[in-house]
């Protein structure tokens, strides 16, 4: 893990802990070690550190976990590289919060 934070409390990543089934792979194919179970369940622990990629919530075989992939700040950041402007994350008005 390389331990970047995005930006603070920005993240659309959610779990329901109910649906959980503890299969694991969340925590597997997670590139940032976002998450890890406990008790036969999924828990987030690194809630920031989502770069939205949406493998968990695509490895989820109970829906678990929705995450809306390629609209949070990783893409933010990668988009305003790429077109030489600010990065922007479409998380509020004012553009990245």
């Amino acid at each position: 893990m390389n331990g970047f934070v995005y930006l603070s409390n920005v993240v659309t990543l959610a779990l329901d802990r109910e649906k959980c089934n503890g299969c694991r792979m969340c925590v597997i194919v997670c590139p940032h070690e976002v998450f890890t179970v406990e008790n036969r369940k999924a828990r987030i622990i690194r809630r920031d550190q989502c770069m939205e990629c949406g493998a968990c919530a695509l490895n989820c075989s109970e829906n678990a976990i929705a995450v809306k992939s390629g609209v949070g700040c990783a893409a933010g950041i990668i988009n305003g590289l790429l077109r030489g402007t600010e990065p922007t994350c479409d998380c509020g008005s004012g553009g990245c919060c």
